[in-house]
């Protein structure tokens, strides 16, 4: 499976970013896509998920501002980030999770930045 992230950038406080990352090279079922993120510093932390059923899971703080969305049909994820904070920068990873056979499996993108200014 390969994760294609695209998106992220340098955004002053208050602003917008969106990140999308689609995945090819399928070997089973995608259970779940999502995003996660890692400041300097920290650990990687869930941002949003989204199930092949529709379902979402939010992290608290990010709640209200970020919505994740999915285009089943292009196997792709979206992240759409407003009210942009400067602790919301960090290095935002794409995850999808399978179903292979009868096991799970995650695989992860590069990673793409999300710097937002004061």
């Amino acid at each position: 499976v390969q994760l294609q992230a695209s998106g992220g950038g340098l955004v002053q406080a208050g602003g917008s970013l969106r990140v999308s990352c689609t995945a090819s090279e399928i070997r089973g079922s995608i259970i779940r896509m999502g995003w996660y993120r890692q400041a300097p510093g920290k650990q990687r932390e869930l941002v949003a998920t989204i199930a092949s059923i529709g379902s979402t899971n939010y992290l608290d703080s990010v709640k209200g501002r970020f919505t994740i969305s999915r285009d089943n049909a292009k196997n792709t994820v979206y992240l759409q980030m407003n009210s942009l904070k400067p602790e919301d920068t960090a290095v935002y990873y794409c995850n999808a999770r399978l179903l292979v056979t009868t096991a799970f499996n995650d695989y992860w993108g590069q990673g793409t930045q999300v710097t937002v200014s004061s």
